[in-house]
């Protein structure tokens, strides 16, 4: 259900003209539909109705309070990694019994934050969390619930960057020393182990890893209640992949189908932690041209938005598929070879590589597609550039979920300096 459509030759998001959007709210802008994130949620809930599911939207995928509360609205809960996240999700709405709190380095003011808020559990990644959580809760009186999660060694056959389940990435506990941390969990009064869980990587377009994944923590929970622990929940993280330009990623359908077949043997309820496949196709990155360079090589097409607003091509070497806002019949003998770059003083600073392309002209819009997932989230004010604003589209209206920084916001916590 994509909501980005050409209308009387320019796009349109929903209902809402992006060239009157520019006009009005400036570049770089990052704009998202509500429709197609709503429909998004209500499309994973139905997949997973037949079985006892909680999602756990992953913040760090898009934490912006607005597009938080609709997804925490749709019965979601938070997968989330800081205290500052955890924050978020509490500001906008997620319930606390519904957050789970990940991370290989939690800080012992997270901890006792979560603590606190009486989250649902931690997922213990590493040995040392056993003492220090049990600690923490003993201080203050709590019981904490946790889950371990294990390190399969299963190749998600995805970018080596976003590969979270080998053996060779720092997550998780490795099945081998899942004996002592056992032990190391039932000697301490302050932690109750609830739970199982595993994530084994990111943008998965093969659900093969992931089946696997699910079969092999379906017999350690058996392995593991058969020692007396009360397990309640399986955790099967998230990292269902999407489209960016050819992928043909699996259905949300087949997706349950495949978790469930692998785990309702366990009469375990089942958590998932969906980030990308909520968000990413939601929003797009909305820049204008700045003026274009020729060189002997190529064109580069100058414009506002930089690595700072979108990081991914240059962390990732990820493929985002870029058009212009007004559309033309051009043909594909006028399309000349393009780089589209953006003005930070860095040869890495490319929103795309390689692209044939019509030349367009100085001023000039560009949309930047699928920039729900880990744009505005991962983005910087690296070369003191404002980060961009997040305006969110419902129907013909829109809100400004996040203003745009001014260049005296940069420096307004380092004037003391000046003194």
């Amino acid at each position: 259900m994509d909501q980005f459509q050409v209308k009387a030759g320019r796009y349109f998001c929903e209902a809402v003209d992006l060239t009157q959007l520019a006009k009005t709210e400036g570049t770089p802008a990052y704009v998202y539909s509500r429709a197609m994130l709503r429909h998004h949620c209500e499309s994973l809930r139905a997949a997973f109705q037949g079985y006892p599911t909680q999602a756990c939207f992953a913040v760090k995928a898009l934490s912006n309070l607005s597009v938080l509360k609709e997804i925490f609205g749709c019965g979601f809960g938070a997968d989330l990694v800081s205290a500052g996240e955890l924050e978020r999700a509490l500001l906008a709405g997620a319930p606390a019994d519904k957050i789970v709190f990940s991370g290989v380095g939690k800080q012992a003011h997270e901890i006792e934050r979560a603590l606190n808020a009486n989250i649902m559990m931690f997922n213990i990644e590493s040995p040392f969390e056993v003492e220090m959580i049990a600690t923490l809760a003993k201080t203050m009186g709590k019981v904490a619930a946790v889950s371990i999660r294990v390190n399969p060694n299963i190749d998600a056959q995805t970018n080596a960057k976003i590969t979270t389940g080998l053996y060779s990435t720092k997550f998780g506990i490795a099945e081998h020393d899942l004996p002592a941390l056992l032990d190391a969990i039932r000697r301490q009064p302050g932690l109750k182990l609830v739970a199982l869980g595993c994530h084994i990587g990111s943008q998965i377009l093969d659900l093969n890893p992931l089946r696997d994944a699910a079969r092999q923590m379906a017999g350690l929970c058996q392995s593991v209640r058969q020692l007396g622990f009360e397990l309640k929940h399986i955790d099967m993280g998230g990292g269902l992949g999407i489209r960016y330009r050819h992928e043909d990623p699996p259905s949300v359908q087949s997706y349950a189908a495949t978790l469930i077949d692998e785990i309702k043997s366990t009469g375990l309820s089942l958590i998932i932690e969906p980030g990308r496949s909520l968000v990413g196709n939601i929003g797009i990155l909305l820049t204008r041209v700045i003026n274009v360079k020729k060189t002997p090589d190529r064109h580069f097409v100058v414009v506002d938005a930089a690595m700072n607003d979108l990081v991914r091509p240059t962390l990732y070497e990820s493929y985002h598929t870029i058009e212009g806002v007004v559309t033309s019949p051009a043909h594909v003998s006028e399309r000349s070879l393009c780089d589209i770059v953006g003005p930070i003083c860095e040869s890495g600073d490319y929103l795309g590589k390689d692209r044939l392309m019509t030349l367009p002209n100085p001023g000039d819009l560009l949309m930047v597609r699928g920039c729900g997932a880990y744009a505005a989230s991962m983005a910087s004010q690296y070369n003191s550039r404002p980060r961009a604003p997040e305006l969110l589209v419902d129907g013909g209206a829109y809100k400004v979920a996040r203003k745009r920084e001014t260049l005296a916001s940069l420096w307004a916590d380092e004037n003391d300096g000046l003194g």
